[in-house]
């Protein structure tokens, strides 16, 4: 069995961070989304692996390489545009051959991964088997309407009126009757091959598409708050491990990562919370559920609930929550009156805050 994860795409809802990088690479606790896919399609025991790339392919290649760093072997493929999840699979088709395989939307999170759905696959004779899950607004997702032996029988995308809550979770096992699908539909009034018209036509031809439910806990990273959750989550199973230094005018407690070569100075750390290798913390309050960055500075500052990439500065300011702060930042105080403050800030920006 073999694995096609989806790392194109624009990633509109988390710009301006995703105009500079790609959206499946923006770190979960300090390490990108798009690792936390890979890892979990390689201890489904699959290790030929290709990934769609689009204009952030140079990226994603130099974060994934070869994929031996997971245990995988990586064929890339390229998407000249945003054509489509169903054109993704039409393009892969001399990499998947006649072979069943897994379809993983990059940005997806998933904490007890996909092996549950990937046996459940192989041990039946279904050509399409879908991880679903219940949503309280299944009007913004992909909805699927059940049998009575929960086989798939309709699909809808984004209906105003759903017939379920039951939304499509971006993760997909495949037999090779796929192919035929992708080849058999026209595009969209958006013109891209959608998935759920290439599920449709299985559907429509007597094929058994059947559901698998999400077990644990699932996310679409698209969206800040999303991103923010998914770091709370990861940070809540984190161990303490002070590899850096810490020194005795620091007040660390509950459950802290120092990577090494990490610095802390007369500063406060209130865990989960996770600091990058080689980052610099100086009289400083670092609140739960905060992931800083390989190479960050952070002084006379103010952060919680937070997540800030690698080579960023924040310098003397108060009441930084809730943010996601990109790589190569700097942000420093501003007179006025103090408040708090709630940001999304892109690479390599430079922005002054009321502190």
């Amino acid at each position: 069995m073999k694995a096609l994860v989806l790392a194109g795409g624009k990633g509109t809802r988390l710009r301006p961070l995703t105009h500079t990088s790609a959206k499946q690479l923006v770190p979960v606790a300090n390490k990108p989304v798009l690792f936390y896919g890979l890892e979990a399609i390689r201890d489904a025991g699959i290790t030929s692996v290709g990934i769609v790339v689009g204009d952030t392919g140079r990226e994603v290649r130099e974060a994934v390489g070869d994929g031996s760093a997971f245990g995988i072997d990586v064929t890339y493929i390229e998407q000249e545009a945003p054509l489509g999840l169903a054109h993704c699979v039409l393009i892969a088709r001399e990499f998947l051959a006649d072979d069943p395989f897994v379809m993983y939307l990059g940005d997806n999170f998933l904490v007890d991964g996909i092996s549950g759905l990937v046996d459940a696959f192989r041990g039946t004779d279904c050509d399409a088997r879908i991880l679903l899950t219940r949503v309280s607004e299944p009007r913004f997702y992909g909805v699927a309407e059940l049998g009575p032996d929960g086989e798939i029988v309709a699909l809808e995308e984004k209906p105003e009126h759903p017939r379920s809550d039951l939304a499509i979770v971006g993760v997909y096992t495949f037999s090779p009757a796929i192919h035929e699908a992708v080849r058999a539909i026209t595009p969209s009034s958006r013109g891209e091959l959608e998935i759920t018209d290439a599920i449709t036509w299985l559907i429509d031809t007597g094929r058994r598409v059947q559901s698998h439910f999400v077990t644990g806990y699932w996310r679409d990273t698209g969206r800040l708050q999303d991103m923010l959750e998914c770091n709370r989550i990861v940070l809540e199973a984190i161990e303490t491990d002070l590899g850096g230094t810490v020194d005795g005018l620091s007040d660390v407690t509950g459950r802290v990562v120092v990577a090494p070569g990490a610095v802390v100075e007369g500063s406060v750390i209130r865990g989960p919370v996770v600091i990058g290798a080689d980052a610099k913390i100086s009289r400083t309050y670092i609140g739960p559920y905060t992931s800083i960055g390989e190479r960050c500075v952070l002084e006379d500052t103010e952060v919680d609930y937070s997540i800030v990439l690698g080579d960023s500065a924040i310098r003397g300011v108060s009441g930084l929550t809730h943010s996601l702060i990109g790589r190569n930042v700097e942000v420093t105080r501003a007179t006025g009156v103090p408040n708090t403050h709630q940001l999304m800030v892109g690479d390599h920006s430079r922005v002054q805050v009321r502190a």
